[in-house]
């Protein structure tokens, strides 16, 4: 006991001071924690613990129980091209051409080459899906492409596991497997569905009476892994019970104080998680055949952008399609459990396994560096990708305009406001959602990349008459303050700025850029409504 308390404290102590150093070069907490792993390992001659495993791989449960909660089945069925379609064609895609691949690179059995080419084929459903409710992206049309097809990955670990046991099993019939695993995902959704639209309901109704958070809390707790151990003991995966748990309280009104009090645990397993990502981490393995792990990497990731970049080229525009192919490019930590079940069932030798977990966790810790920079790759690799909007705007019919650079809640206030003191203006926005919901509105929304100078340009920004940040991400709100000040010549900008870093970032910016802290214009809203109050209850008095 008091050797794992000096471990714990350790690895804790290492994570926070690596993490903190990390983010100042704005490098993911992702790889803090990856890196964690590798150091515990290596300085106290470690190898990855199971039951440690087991607990670390609650961070996915609960990572897939929020995003169940943002998506009920109704959500689920609007994204059914996205899940089924697009899903369905890359797994059988990628899987195929991986599997032919694994045959002939490492002369092993067809069985085998068939569940190594789609475990290849899956993606971190951990790091995309966390990357990308972090920086809000999961709802532009990229994420919502990305998670339909990780959503049905996370579907295809079934049939895998389920080969695993039919290729290993020297008794069972494929007959008798395929019959019990059916039954098994009848009686799963059934009793889900069944407990959270009549159960889970009333028993929260009682716990919510109490007024007690930590009841609250520790029913949610229970929801969670009770629903993740439901579906584990019919044969399937935790975190797919998590989700269709959390699909089915979205339906109810307790989804986002759910989500809130859940957040928490979900980001400590995640990290825990990573930290055992790292401890499997074999460098001698690694070193000895680095020619060869570095060629299957470079293989892998390529083949699968190449795929997904066609296959959503038919429906949807090509930054979009290099965006999405990007964000899916690595192998998932799935993966890692296949290979260790195929090493443990003896249809895989130890070094293959390392040679392939070693793939799957560089992939890995790439992906964060990818996903922060996917706006910077996608406009290296589509030379159009600066003017994308959804349709032209005549520079000869607009001046003298306001240019608001987002569509969201904030800029939507920006825009009632101008439209009521009839004012010009226009909006640029990259989420084609938002774009839609504006043009359905009559307002005048284009989509646009506003980071990118000629988008800029075309919106007419010479003759504006100021340009309005709404955006809520910060790194792109100084990405596009930077496109801006790089214009050449001054354009009146505002920036709502949240924080308290304005003055490190736009230190070098001109007069012609008014900064206004949040926090100190709801100051002065606040003091405003307050003092009114106070005017009017002198009046009555």
């Amino acid at each position: 006991m008091e050797h794992f308390l000096v471990l714990f404290l350790i690895a804790t102590a290492f994570a926070v001071v690596l993490n903190v150093f990390f983010k100042r070069f704005e490098i993911p907490t992702i790889i803090g924690y990856i890196v964690t792993g590798v150091f515990i390992a290596q300085i106290f001659g470690l190898s990855y613990d199971t039951d440690l495993t087991h607990i670390a791989e609650f961070g996915i449960v609960f990572l897939m129980f929020t995003i169940g909660l943002e998506f009920s089945f109704k959500h689920l069925m609007s994204m059914k091209r996205e899940v089924f379609l697009n899903g369905i064609i890359q797994v059988v895609i990628t899987g195929t051409i991986f599997s032919l691949l694994a045959q002939y690179a490492f002369d092993i059995g067809q069985k085998t080459a068939i569940i190594i080419g789609f475990a290849l084929a899956l993606s971190s459903t951990a790091i995309v899906l966390k990357t990308l409710n972090d920086n809000g992206d999961i709802t532009q049309i990229y994420g919502r492409k990305a998670l339909g097809i990780l959503l049905f990955q996370d579907l295809a670990v079934i049939p895998l596991l389920l080969m695993i046991d039919i290729f290993s099993s020297k008794t069972s019939s494929i007959e008798d497997l395929l019959v019990t695993t059916m039954t098994s995902a009848v009686i799963v959704i059934i009793l889900l569905y069944f407990i959270g639209k009549y159960v889970f309901n009333l028993v929260l109704y009682f716990v919510v009476k109490t007024n007690s958070q930590e009841i609250f809390i520790t029913t949610i707790l229970f929801t969670v892994v009770g629903s993740s151990f439901l579906a584990h003991y019919f044969g399937f995966s935790y975190s797919l019970g998590a989700f269709i748990a959390g699909m089915l309280i979205a339906e109810t009104q307790y989804k986002h104080q759910i989500e809130a009090d859940l957040i928490p645990f979900r980001d400590l397993l995640l990290g825990l998680f990573f930290i055992t990502v790292g401890m499997q981490i074999n460098f001698e393995i690694i070193f000895k055949n680095l020619f060869v792990v570095l060629i299957i990497l470079v293989d892998v990731m390529v083949v699968k952008v190449a795929v997904v970049y066609a296959l959503l080229l038919l429906f949807i525009k090509k930054r979009v399609a290099i965006k999405t192919a990007l964000s899916i490019c690595q192998v998932g930590e799935f993966a890692l459990a296949i290979f260790s079940l195929l090493n443990v069932n003896n249809m895989l030798n130890n070094e293959i396994s390392q040679i392939l977990t070693a793939v799957v966790i560089i992939s890995m810790v790439i992906t964060p560096f990818i996903l922060k920079n996917l706006g910077k790759i996608a406009d290296k690799l589509e030379e159009d990708a600066g003017v994308d909007l959804f349709e032209q705007i005549k520079p000869d019919s607009i001046n003298g305009h306001f240019i608001i650079c987002g569509y969201g809640r904030l800029g939507q206030e920006v825009v009632n406001r101008l439209k009521t003191q009839g004012m010009p203006y226009l909006v640029l926005e990259s989420d084609l959602t938002a774009v839609q919901l504006g043009r359905s509105r009559g307002e005048n929304v284009f989509f646009g990349n506003a980071t990118q100078k000629v988008t800029l340009e075309k919106a007419c920004v010479q003759t504006c008459a100021a340009v309005i940040l709404t955006v809520s991400n910060e790194q792109k709100l100084e990405m596009i303050a930077n496109a801006i000040k790089d214009l050449g010549y001054p354009v009146n900008t505002v920036i709502r700025f949240t924080g308290t870093e304005e003055k490190q970032l736009y230190s070098n910016f001109g007069d012609n850029f008014h900064l206004i802290r949040e926090e100190r214009a709801v100051a002065r809203v606040l003091i405003h409504e307050a003092l009114q109050c106070r005017i009017d209850k002198n009046i009555q008095d």
